[in-house]
């Protein structure tokens, strides 16, 4: 099977996808294109599939570059292919062609940023946790350090949790509301003390409060559509031991 690649026309003139599962070669819960090197998966599997997605953007594995995703707000900046431990962070950018800049995901949402004027670019893992500490304002921040102009910064949130599978308790709700009670509007009512969050439009709602040209959504729902996506909270459900991780890549 072929690899699935979602791109968004916003990005349009810049190398970039949102990888499905399709087209990879692990088994299992893994099946499909499972890059998460963080997963129970088999190593050399794994490294199959990240070399594939390497080809598909026209670069060697060396240079497909993510980081240890800890939901946080931390940026970092890549100048060159990284060697050693990946840092813990959950945002690169870069002004340097060549780079591939990737971050990966399974109901978070991989965003991935450009300034085509200024050659800068940016990819970013903003699960709620990252989101509300602000890690796509921190990459907008980055960018603008490297020469990118606040107002032709485009961004795309890619396949991510859709509000009709992301049930939260009220403690959840309770860390949104005491950061900004406006936030009231990203919840509607579920079932019992349940809420049903909309993580992208809340990043969506963020990312335009910043002052960027353009933001979108590429409107996947990772949960519901597996034959597509990886889904942590549809691991769990199903109480299976791991879960596949989706890839999401841009380069200059």
């Amino acid at each position: 099977m072929t690899l699935e690649i979602i791109t968004s026309d916003a990005l349009d003139g810049i190398r970039h996808g949102f990888f499905t599962r399709r087209g990879g070669a692990s088994s299992g819960v893994f099946q499909g294109l499972n890059c998460g090197e963080g997963s129970s998966d088999q190593a050399e599997i794994v490294a199959i599939n990240r070399g594939r997605v390497a080809e598909a953007m026209h670069v060697d594995p060396a240079v497909l570059t993510n980081l240890h995703q800890v939901h946080s707000a931390d940026v970092i900046r890549v100048d060159r292919p990284m060697t050693g431990p990946r840092p813990k962070a959950d945002a690169l950018v870069t002004d340097r062609p060549g780079i591939a800049l990737a971050a990966l995901s399974a109901d978070c949402q991989p965003v991935l940023f450009a300034d085509p004027e200024a050659n800068v670019v940016g990819a970013a893992h903003a699960g709620w946790k990252g989101a509300l500490r602000g890690v796509l304002d921190a990459t907008i921040d980055a960018m603008i350090d490297l020469g990118a102009i606040r107002g032709r910064v485009t961004a795309v949130v890619g396949p991510a949790i859709s509000q009709s599978a992301y049930e939260v308790g009220p403690e959840f709700v309770d860390q949104f509301l005491d950061d900004d009670d406006q936030n009231a509007r990203f919840f509607a009512n579920g079932d019992g003390d349940r809420y049903q969050f909309d993580l992208p439009a809340y990043s969506l709602h963020r990312l335009r409060a910043a002052g960027i040209g353009h933001a979108e959504w590429t409107r996947h729902c990772t949960y519901s559509d597996e034959d597509r996506f990886f889904s942590y909270r549809r691991s769990v459900h199903r109480k299976e031991a791991d879960y596949g991780r989706q890839i999401s890549v841009i380069r200059l």
